[in-house]
């Protein structure tokens, strides 16, 4: 198709989508609301732009320039969120490092980027030291201490972060370039192999958090991120940039909380001090918020909490709901920048009662805007909005990756046919929303038909004693698999399998269910292990039930 161009003067500005535009109205609209880092610090946002000229500076002596990459090993903390603008300002790129990877993982994946220079916490001191020689890019390192002085380290390093800031220049002025540059990175880990390179551009991140921003504050049906809030990630920011969230929030120049080391009572606590109105998280970080001691004798109603990663249970939805707490529900990918669809209601829809919104809210949601999302069966056809039909979730948006760092034949498999493939069976009804069934490689194949894992752990979950449960698929010889499931009481209870799969019989005799999707084996334990971002790690519990099984 032929189109027009429209001609420009020769002097008109090319105005690049670079990280550093996202800095110009925080400081303009609100210059001093706060940033606040647990109890150890607190400052205004126009000490938030100096201190990111400083940082800028500091790294720029150390040799750092475009195309290197810095690493960070820390906490949520003001330092993390300095270093998420002033290191892909200066051209550089960012390396998010996975802190709850196995040191060999970790090792890997600093190898893998060619880490150039680490800011490095002192509770991770002892692991850099250990992994040092397996990491030759990496020349220089900073010491990031919270409390007391820097400990004596064998790394090659050039001092401790505020005392760097606090001796450098506070006169910046940041490049212009393109704005296809990379400027983060951070590793996925898969189901096989090891962790995946996953990389995002200053276009696509300022992107992201354009539509970020209208896509939480815009709408009534979706009120979570506005001027006037105060917000507190509780999703780590080395995790897809904390959600992108900080980016928003800086550009929108909003309180900002950031709590340190995740910490269930600590969490509660600030968002009673600091007054914290908005945070994000996975479902079992949620649940640990609920059942601490600080949450029992809190008022928590106010508080609006996003959650994604993995499937909110109806469970846990209404006991948020009980307390108070104002819940949507988010889906998105490391690979997706993440934001990708959120639950929204419908003026009628917030009417109902909050018991009757909360199937609705747990719901994946609608594509946010600019969000192209289809659902295809094996041979790439379109399976029909009857919200029954089940198919592979595929995407296109502006700020999705372009790939895997170094690994171009998993990138083309990312991106077979021209879209985005997310490898989660969903479906979507006739009002366009999105409900994710399941991973495929979850999904419960038996007798021919197929159960969504999240499904059962949805419905089981709405069993009183019940506080957490995962499902897995499990080898049978008749059915080809059958459900699995682990389940933890709640403190003090004891709950009967048998009572646990007559409670499943209600949803068989409504239609919800088939009578094959109610485990026979249901086990009752102390705790469910979780990946390195909180979510049920059924990688982990297939791989030991096959060894159980194989003993």
């Amino acid at each position: 198709m032929k189109t027009k161009i429209l001609p420009s003067a020769n002097n008109a500005y090319q105005y690049p989508l670079l990280i550093k535009s996202l800095l110009l109205s925080g400081a303009r609209y609100e210059p001093n609301r706060e940033i606040v880092y647990g109890d150890h610090m607190r400052y205004d946002y126009l000490t938030l732009n100096q201190r990111i000229r400083k940082l800028a500076n500091v790294l720029t002596e150390a040799g750092i320039g475009a195309g290197d990459t810095v690493a960070v090993m820390d906490w949520d903390s003001h330092r993390y969120l300095e270093a998420y603008f002033a290191v892909p300002m200066i051209g550089a790129v960012l390396h998010h490092v996975n802190i709850r990877l196995s040191p060999d993982q970790i090792a890997y994946t600093m190898q893998h980027a060619e880490d150039n220079l680490v800011l490095v916490h002192s509770d991770f001191q002892a692991l850099a030291e250990s992994l040092a020689d397996k990491v030759p890019s990496c020349k220089n390192y900073i010491q990031l201490v919270d409390e007391g002085d820097a400990s004596d380290t064998t790394l090659p390093c050039l001092g401790e972060y505020e005392s760097l800031l606090a001796n450098a220049s506070d006169e910046y002025d940041f490049p212009d370039f393109d704005e296809n540059s990379i400027a983060t990175t951070f590793y996925t880990t898969g189901t096989t192999g090891n962790p995946k390179g996953v990389y995002f551009s200053h276009r696509q991140l300022v992107l992201h958090t354009l539509n970020m921003a209208s896509t939480l504050g815009a709408y009534e049906g979706l009120p979570l991120l506005r001027s006037d809030d105060v917000y507190m990630p509780m999703t780590p920011m080395f995790h897809v940039h904390a959600w992108g969230v900080p980016y928003v929030a800086t550009m929108m120049g909003v309180k900002q909380v950031y709590p340190g080391r995740y910490e269930p009572n600590k969490l509660v606590r600030l968002f009673h001090e600091e007054k914290v109105t908005f945070s994000h998280g996975v479902p079992t970080v949620l649940q640990m918020i609920l059942l601490c001691e600080e949450a029992h004798t809190t008022d928590l109603t106010g508080w609006k909490l996003l959650t994604g990663g993995s499937a909110p249970t109806l469970g846990l939805a209404k006991e948020m709901a009980n307390r108070g707490i104002q819940f949507h529900t988010a889906y998105g990918m490391s690979e997706t920048c993440p934001l990708l669809t959120a639950t929204y209601l419908h003026t009628d829809e917030r009417e109902l009662s909050m018991d009757d919104q909360m199937p609705l809210r747990i719901k994946t949601g609608v594509p946010c805007g600019m969000v192209d999302l289809r659902i295809i069966d094996p041979n790439g056809n379109d399976v029909p909005h009857d919200g029954e039909a089940m198919g592979e979730v595929v995407v296109r948006a502006p700020w999705l990756t372009q790939g895997y760092n170094k690994e171009p034949e998993k990138g083309e498999e990312l991106w077979a046919d021209g879209w985005l493939h997310t490898g989660d069976v969903g479906s979507i009804d006739d009002k366009g929303v999105l409900q994710i069934k399941d991973r495929i490689k979850d999904v419960i194949k038996t007798g021919g038909e197929w159960i969504s894992s999240l499904e059962l752990e949805s419905l089981i979950s709405q069993y009183p004693s019940i506080s957490e449960v995962a499902v897995i698929g499990v080898p049978d010889d008749k059915w080809d698999e059958r459900p699995m499931a682990m389940v933890v009481p709640v403190k003090g209870e004891n709950p009967e399998v048998a009572d646990i799969q007559e409670h499943l019989k209600q949803f068989v005799e409504s239609g919800r269910i088939n009578k094959w999707a109610i485990p026979q084996d249901i086990r009752i334990v102390a705790e469910i292990p979780k990946t390195s971002v909180g979510k049920i790690n059924k990688k982990w519990i297939r791989e030991q039930d096959q060894q159980t099984r194989q003993a």
